[in-house]
């Protein structure tokens, strides 16, 4: 079975969609982060040290462990030299 034909059973399964769904913004945060990181040539680490938090922290936002608050994203924004931008989109 190829990754297509697994996410089609997945998304077969009882209340998968709504759970996927229900998640969808820590994934979208989570890729935003890491994509910005591995960009940068940046660590878990590096990123740590330049927001004062731990790693950890850092690690639990990528694998979408938790939804940071608006003031967390903002300090990572200032730790990835980056702005921060938020958008209203149509669904």
């Amino acid at each position: 079975m190829d990754w297509e034909d697994f996410e089609k059973e997945l998304f077969k399964r009882p209340g998968f969609k709504e759970a996927q769904e229900e998640t969808r913004l820590e994934y979208e945060i989570a890729r935003a982060l890491i994509k910005a990181r591995i960009e940068k040539g940046l660590t878990q680490a590096d990123i740590a040290k330049r927001m004062n938090t731990k790693q950890s922290v850092i690690s639990r936002v990528e694998n979408a462990k938790t939804v940071p608050s608006l003031s967390f994203l903002k300090r990572l924004a200032q730790a990835l030299d980056a702005s921060l931008q938020v958008q209203f989109k149509p669904q």
